[in-house]
């Protein structure tokens, strides 16, 4: 399922501030605790990705030695830290928040020699009960979602320009495993 099918699902969303009124203004973190379904689900679609882009951006200050290069246990340490944040991002988005934000989930299934893709749009719970969505957590998501690959993307750039080759495994692993979400959910 689409994006534009489940606009129309979405419309029908929570979007209401505490005091009863639409809010357009304030800090990100005052409309998370007042629009959002979901806060912590939100956060946690965002913390794995800005903690490898953290470290992908300022581990080369890491994994220097005394004498200013780069160390390559310590480069190790930071590639391994990387792409450890950057499956436990791709796990959370494409299991948790995915279920949670949007009621949407994607998986790939090996049946032999061939593979087949299942997608799931969650529209009633186990017990029965309809999915309340919420624009707020909607918007979150599929933002965070898109906007990921396009940053990596041009970190990508960004290394290719240095000629960094060895930094460009973690960018290439992040669009590896971002892109996938986009494509899952984006089907």
């Amino acid at each position: 399922m689409s994006m534009g099918s489940m606009s129309g699902q979405m419309d029908s969303g929570n979007n209401m501030t505490a005091g009863g009124g639409s809010s357009g203004s304030g800090s990100m973190l005052d409309r998370l605790k007042t629009e959002s379904a979901h806060p912590g689900a939100c956060i946690f679609h965002c913390i794995f990705k800005l903690a490898a882009m953290f470290m992908y951006i300022f581990g080369g200050w890491f994994a220097k030695d005394g004498n200013g290069r780069v160390s390559g246990a310590n480069f190790i340490t930071v590639t391994v830290i990387c792409i450890l944040l950057l499956a436990a991002d791709f796990w959370v988005v494409k299991n948790i928040t995915g279920r949670l934000l949007v009621g949407l989930r994607w998986w790939n299934k090996v049946e032999g020699d061939t593979t087949r893709w299942i997608f799931e749009c969650a529209d009633t719970l186990p017990n029965g009960s309809t999915i309340q969505r919420n624009r707020f957590d909607a918007n979150i998501f599929w933002t965070v979602l898109y906007v990921t690959p396009l940053i990596w993307s041009g970190l990508l750039f960004i290394g290719i320009l240095k000629f960094e080759l060895g930094w460009l495994i973690i960018v290439c692993m992040a669009l590896g495993l971002n892109c996938a979400n986009v494509y899952g959910y984006y089907k």
